[in-house]
């Protein structure tokens, strides 16, 4: 077989794959309509933003310092104060899920304030969600320093503490969530990309029969292989494209690092998406079982373990340790630090070296148990 006649077969299988993807409708909904319609979805509907949040403030004798604290609350944009009458009347409100905390002043607050032990503020928080409860936890916090520091130098008094604490947020100073959810998504588009589409193509072609007239043509398995993932390699990375262009113009997610690098690694993914998809098609041989093997061992892991949405750190060591294993965390760790800090290169090279190699084992773990030959 002439090198120029291994162009042509692999040119005519790349066409076919394309007019296949063309007259599929499927294949460029998932390519292109999915990216639009889940960054869409995880981009305004879900936020890990605390702001808003309702509580409720108990004053049982009303009194300036009082109406002063309690004034403090009005001007935060997390937390939307409420004023029962009562802690019976506050009790109720969080019960019933319309307050998320209480904060109490007693009676004697004014007379506390001068007093060494400090005022007597109660705190209540609802942990049902207990992430929301130290979040609302730490603002009440937050606000009740700031007051007292505040009121100290009014009245040239000393503050209670010897120092004021001053934060700084590096890489997501304005604490958006969707700062690292947009640019987390991106590899579990990729994701279904990569290795839902590829995962049901070989299934397809030996459901429908087509792929028995391929082997008996001149056509390698190799250049089947080539044939079935430049196409789909194409077509990822225009949904790549597309999910940078919404995150940077629709979304305002910064990009401080370089394009090119971002790229680079993505069509390092990409092929080891491909290579998993091909896995699992080769081995199931049919597009159902294909589809669901794909969502189970590649969309879900990369959904739950690849640090896109849970903290690795705060898995178990064990689940920890399962997360080498997907290709995902690896993409993830590289996205949000070229989006959000930029091109380091300590995080950016360990990371890629991980996904060629796992792109190399998959696409040689596809090519071994590809067979030209009927089972």
């Amino acid at each position: 077989m002439t090198r120029g006649g291994a162009g042509m077969r692999i040119h005519g299988l790349v066409r076919k794959e394309f007019l296949q993807i063309v007259r599929d409708p499927s294949s460029l909904a998932i390519a292109f309509l999915m990216p639009i319609a889940l960054l869409l979805i995880f981009g305004y509907g879900v936020s890990l933003d605390a702001k808003h949040v309702p509580i409720a403030i108990v004053i049982e004798q009303p009194s300036a310092a009082a109406a002063e604290f309690a004034g403090a609350f009005r001007h935060s944009e997390f937390l939307r104060p409420r004023f029962p009458p009562d802690m019976d009347a506050a009790r109720r409100a969080m019960a019933a899920g319309e307050v998320n905390g209480i904060v109490r002043l007693r009676a004697d607050f004014p007379r506390a304030l001068h007093r060494a032990g400090g005022a007597p503020i109660q705190v209540i928080v609802n942990g049902v969600d207990a992430n929301t409860a130290r979040i609302v936890q730490g603002y009440v916090q937050g606000i009740w320093a700031h007051w007292l520091a505040q009121r100290a130098r009014g009245r040239g008094e000393s503050a209670h503490s010897a120092f004021e604490l001053q934060q700084r947020v590096w890489f997501n100073s304005e604490l958006r969530s969707r700062n690292y959810l947009v640019p987390g998504l991106i590899a579990v588009i990729m994701t279904l990309i990569g290795a839902l589409l590829t995962a049901m193509i070989m299934a397809r072609e030996w459901e429908r029969g087509t792929m028995e007239s391929l082997l008996v043509t001149p056509v390698t398995m190799r250049e089947i292989l080539l044939g079935k993932l430049l196409p789909y390699f194409v077509l990822g990375m225009g949904g790549m494209a597309l999910s940078l262009a919404m995150a940077l113009w629709l979304f305002q997610v910064p990009l401080r690092g370089s394009v090119a690098v971002l790229f680079g690694v993505s069509a390092l993914f990409l092929l080891a998406a491909l290579g998993m998809g091909l896995v699992i098609s080769i081995a199931a041989k049919n597009q159902f079982v294909a589809g669901q093997a794909a969502l189970v061992t590649t969309f879900l892991p990369a959904f739950i373990l690849s640090g896109f949405i849970f903290d690795i750190a705060s898995m178990p060591e064990a689940v920890q340790v399962l997360t080498y294993l997907i290709a995902a965390r690896y993409f993830v760790a590289v996205l949000q630090t070229v989006f959000l800090a930029g091109n380091v290169w300590s995080v950016i090279v360990p990371n890629a070296l991980a996904l060629a190699a796992m792109a190399i084992v998959f696409l040689a773990l596809a090519r071994r148990m590809a067979r030209k030959r009927l089972e």
